[in-house]
């Protein structure tokens, strides 16, 4: 069996030696070779700073608006401030070889939550408090269905994405509720001090918190067990990770952001509702995806995810001030979705497809 309640020194060492993604450079005492760096610049992340910077001159070819600070705010820091908050945990969660599609119903519970306990007198502070503990329990339910009860992640979170936006509409049904203080609803619109106009506070939010994940993924035992447990699980398990303790834990990060989320969603909009942000699911894990996050697990970096972040936002921006048709935008996050898997993952797509036919050849 393998020791998944194992406890001392077994649990961090072994981590030290797990399979972890290639690295894009050499040790720093070897020498940097030409070859080394070109290996550096074609992979998936340059490939994203290339796109970056083509989207920033797309969008300022096609609009004098896109490179000011009002629409840096206001169509890209301010529009896309949660959904770039919900990328982070989605990246770990992926990076596990798992997916969480009810993080944004978490977000719409969260959402109608504050809505329901203001409106019933509670104190602000106690209403987030509470909020982002139901986010946590959300986010602890779906780590232990998946983990205890060993059922796929994706089929535990198709059914709780639906149980919680069921809930979501239970506790506010068709009312909306928009009699929230100014002193909340205006860190949700206003930019942040001494940021030039460019952030909002959802965008610092999202900044801060991706500086600690970047820290947890790349340079803690924790991330390399993250990273040792999609690359193969039953190594891992071997190896002394524990492997259901580790995604549980990543499943109640994923609720406890989504809660704030919902938090930050509400305060920007000054509303809460029970289908707030409820479609927002896929364009989380599209931008994940672009961001180099292999769809199998095991491969992916949180600079990835931030500069996919920032392509998506951009490209979205210099589309909307382009007149594009809005319901039309959802035809760009398909697309993206679709490349951000074929594309960095289409080597491995071939081999799984050739050793599928390969022991039908032999079978």
């Amino acid at each position: 069996m393998p020791p998944e309640s194992a406890g001392g020194p077994a649990d961090v060492a072994p981590v030290l030696t797990a399979p972890r993604p290639e690295s894009s450079l050499p040790p720093p005492n070897e020498p940097v070779s030409g070859a080394d760096r070109l290996r550096w610049f074609v992979r998936w992340e340059g490939a994203l700073v290339i796109a970056l910077l083509a989207t920033i001159l797309l969008g300022a070819i096609t609009s004098k608006q896109f490179l000011t600070a009002s629409n840096i705010f206001s169509n890209i820091s301010l529009l896309y401030g949660e959904l770039a908050i919900m990328t982070l945990p989605m990246t770990l969660i992926i990076l596990s070889g798992e997916i969480d599609l009810s993080i944004a119903s978490i977000l719409a519970l969260s959402s109608s939550l504050v809505g329901y306990l203001w409106t019933n007198h509670w104190p602000m502070l106690l209403v987030i408090v509470c909020v982002l503990a139901v986010g946590l329990l959300c986010g602890a339910v779906n780590g232990l269905l998946v983990t205890r009860l060993g059922l796929p992640s994706l089929a535990v979170t198709i059914g709780t994405k639906t149980l919680y936006a069921g809930i979501a509409e239970i506790i506010l049904g068709p009312a909306i509720i928009t009699s929230f203080p100014s002193s909340y609803t205006n860190i949700g619109v206003n930019p942040v001090p001494h940021t030039l106009g460019l952030l909002s506070y959802s965008a610092l939010i999202f900044v801060v918190l991706a500086l600690i994940f970047g820290v947890v993924l790349h340079s803690t035992p924790f991330g390399r067990s993250i990273v040792a447990i999609g690359w193969n699980k039953e190594a891992a398990q071997f190896a002394g990770i524990r492997v259901k303790r580790v995604k549980t834990s990543l499943f109640m990060v994923s609720g406890l952001i989504g809660a704030l989320a919902g938090i930050l969603y509400t305060f920007r909009l000054s509303t809460a509702e029970s289908n707030n942000g409820i479609d927002l699911v896929l364009p989380v894990i599209a931008v994940v995806l672009l961001g180099g996050v292999s769809i199998f697990g095991g491969k992916g970096s949180i600079i990835g995810v931030i500069l996919a972040v920032l392509v998506y936002g951009g490209l979205q921006s210099a589309l909307l001030l382009t007149n594009f048709n809005a319901n039309a935008l959802e035809i760009v996050t398909g697309g993206l979705l679709l490349l951000s898997v074929l594309i960095p993952n289409g080597g491995e797509l071939v081999a799984r497809v050739r050793r599928f036919y390969r022991v039908r050849g032999t079978a």
